[in-house]
Formats: structure tokens, sequence, C-alpha cells
């Protein structure tokens, strides 16, 4: 579900019903203004058999994949919008059809205001040029005047630091030369409308900290923005609104921090759940909220409640945090006193207090996980639905963790299912090695 796009006149981009359908092993083929103007003097009847003979090529049942499927959203006049997603899920395909690159199968997209994309390092460039023409050149292209691009010229070779270079071909540039000068026009010249794709994830760290500080600048200015990237962290920073995509359909588009949840979730593993099963988890919290929102270094306490529907052996219980790429950040497991599953159904009230993690800014997924053997069905895996869990403020990036298995203290208590009322305690829970997943 998503928001309703604003129908305005006033929309810097709209798109709506936007589709993209490629053949597998197909080629989208361009013709030259010569090929046009001798196929509009070939006679009515060559022009039918020539385009019955392509048809007759062509399979009945050829393979297509649709790269996106009814995409509709709009962003506003100097509106910066994140567009999010895994790998293969129709963010650059979206970009080049609002760069207009390609055209869509179906479904169309407005686009008020001359637009500047960055969809590949040196996008728009021409080898053979010098840096000192390749800026002139995409200058000219935006539509600007020479006296503009004098007066930016000296900040776009500062920032790309290939003033020793300017009048060398850019084909003799290394790499990152090449990005650096890239990015520095793409973010110094005026355009209305700035087009980028994963360009903070190419480069060293330090000039992907001074492309970030260069993005601030540009949101700051008016322009309207789409901004692809796996930076969860820069996107957050960034954009005021999102746009989730998934095997080209779109999820959600609508309020930044909303949409970065929802992709937190679609990479965490789905609750899984043995047929005829009551075994699963419910009001997980953080802090005794959901989501939880804390400042870096603070101390966190994840719960939630078990309900156990099914007898199970050598049960174990972990606690997760992921980040926004999937990956474990922090993992405990409950070893001391595991869940007894011998005379279901019971229920427990389950806590983790973590000690002070240091988590970079950012946004994370919580949940539980439950391991055992169930009588007759081998092994039994139980995952609960994961809680957000908002990190931000600043702190010294030595301090910052990765992914580790810190003590923890548990605590679980019996709410219903057995004749014992005993309390559960383990206060030095010891740390597992999260090198591989537990299965």
């Amino acid at each position: 579900m998503s928001e309703s796009p604003k129908n305005s006149m006033t929309d810097a981009i709209k798109v709506e019903g936007l589709s993209k359908r490629y053949r597998i092993g197909g080629r989208e083929s361009y013709g030259s203004l010569r090929d046009t103007l001798a196929a509009s003097l070939t006679s009515p009847l060559r022009r039918a058999a020539s385009i019955f003979k392509k048809s007759a090529g062509r399979p009945a049942n050829e393979a297509s994949v649709w790269a996106l499927r009814d995409i509709t959203f709009s962003a506003r006049p100097g509106e910066v919008v994140g567009i999010v997603g895994r790998n293969g899920s129709g963010k650059s395909t979206l970009l080049k059809i609002l760069s207009r690159i390609t055209s869509p199968t179906h479904g169309f997209c407005e686009v008020r205001g001359n637009v500047r994309s960055l969809l590949e390092v040196g996008t728009g460039f021409h080898p053979e040029l010098t840096g000192r023409e390749n800026i002139y050149l995409n200058g000219a292209i935006l539509g600007m005047k020479r006296s503009e691009l004098n007066r930016g010229f000296d900040a776009i070779v500062d920032f790309a630091e290939v003033e020793k270079f300017i009048d060398t071909p850019v084909k003799h540039y290394s790499s990152g030369m090449y990005l650096r000068l890239a990015f520095a026009v793409a973010a110094h010249l005026r355009s209305e409308i700035l087009l980028v794709d994963e360009v903070l994830a190419v480069g060293d760290a330090a000039f992907q900290r001074k492309c970030l500080g260069k993005m601030g600048e540009v949101t700051n200015d008016g322009r309207t923005i789409l901004f692809v990237s796996h930076n969860m962290a820069a996107v957050r920073t960034l954009c005021s609104r999102g746009v989730l995509l998934d095997q080209g359909t779109l999820v959600y588009a609508g309020e930044i921090e909303r949409v970065l949840f929802k992709y937190s979730q679609q990479l965490t593993v789905a609750p899984e759940q043995h047929v005829g099963s009551h075994t699963y988890f419910s009001g997980i919290k953080i802090n005794s909220r959901n989501p939880g929102s804390i400042e870096t270094g603070d101390r966190i306490r994840v719960e939630c409640t078990v309900h156990i529907g099914q007898e199970m052996s050598g049960s174990r219980l972990f606690c997760f945090i992921q980040d926004s790429n999937g990956e474990d950040m922090v993992a405990v497991v409950n070893q001391r006193h595991p869940l007894s599953t011998d005379h279901p159904p019971c229920q427990y009230h389950v806590s983790v207090d973590f000690p002070k993690l240091w988590l970079k800014p950012g946004v994370y997924s919580v949940f539980f996980k439950l391991l055992g053997i169930s009588a007759g069905a081998g092994k039994a895996r139980f995952i609960s639905d994961s809680a957000m869990l908002d990190v931000s403020g600043d702190s010294d990036p030595e301090a910052l963790m990765g992914r580790l298995a810190p003590p923890a203290a548990w605590n679980v208590d019996l709410l219903s299912g057995s004749s014992s009322d005993e309390t559960l305690e383990n206060e030095g829970t010891v740390a597992v090695d999260v090198s591989a997943r537990a299965e």
C-alpha cells in the first residue's frame, strides 16, 4: 500500500502506471536518421513483407521479463526522494526511463525541468575530450550559458581534485579521477532535477564522505532529486520521502522512515511455521515500543511473548539485530536455561537486556528465532516478525561495533502451561559465533 500521488500541476516528476518489459536475449534497435528517411520511402508492400519476416522470425512464446510493472508516484519541486529495493527491483530501469535513455512499455512519466543524470561513472563524457572540454560539453547539453560555466568551473575542478590533469583527455584518467570529475560536474552544474544512481557506493571512504556532504548541500539548494542507493544511512539523512520497489513493483511510497522499515522487513527472513503448529511469537517491543528509537550507545531491552504449541527437544532461543542490508550485526543466545517445551501448550515472556552496543546510526531490524527438534518432524525453526530499531546520534567511529555477540542478560518468565512457576534467568549469556547463521 502506498500514498497516492498528488495530482498537482506543480509536480516536478509524475509517474503513472509505468511499466517496462524486456525480451530475454533481445536487443532494442535504434535506427539512424538515414534509415528512417529510407524506410519512409519504402513501398507499403515491401514494408509489410519486412514486418511479416521479422514477426515470423520470433518464437511465439518468446521469453520476456517485466523490469517495472504499474509504478505510480510523484515528486514535488525541491523534494529529495530515495529509491530503495534489493538488486533487480527495477531502480536503475526507472531512472533510465526518466532520463529518456529507454522508453516505457506502458504508462507515462512527466518531468518538468532540465534533468542531469549520474547513472554510471562518467555518463555523458566523451573519452577523447579533456576534462575541461567535458565540463563545458555537459553544461551546454543542460542549456547553461558559458558565463555560468565559467563561474562554476573552479569549484568543479577543486572538488574533483584533478586540476593538474584538467587538460588531459579523460580516457587517460584513472577510475577514481573519472568518478570524481563526473560527480563534481553533476553536483555543481545547475539543473532543476538530478537523478543519482549508486554514486556514493564507489570510491574510497574519504571521497564518499565528501560526496555525501555535497549531496547535503545540493538537497538544500531547491533541486528535485531522485536518489538510488543501498547506503541506508545516506538515504535516511538526505531524503524526506521514499519509494520501495520489489521485483519491478511498487511496495510503498511515502515518508522515508516508514519506507526504510518496510525495506528492512523485506530483508529479514520471513516467519516460518510448520503445518499444524501453534508455536509463534507476539508483542515484540524495543524499550517497550515498536518501533524503537535510541541514541548511539544507549542500552536496549528487547522483549516478546513466546507461544509454544508443540513438543521440542534441544530448544535454543536467539535474538538477532540486522542492518538494513540484512546482515547479522548482533546475535545472542539463551543457552543456560532453555525453554521447557516438553509439556505444551505454554507461554513465556522473554526479555533481553543488551549492553551499550555503539551501533552506527541507521535503521535496524530486531527479531527472535527459536530452534529445536520437533517429534516426528525433524528440525523446527520459528522466527518472529521484526521490530524496527532507529539509531541516531554521533559517536567516535572507532567505537562503532561490527558483527559481535556481546554478553546479554536474559529473563524468561513462565506465564502459563506448566506446574512450575520458576523464573529462568541468565545474566551471562554465552556469545555465539555469527560468522555462520543458525540453522
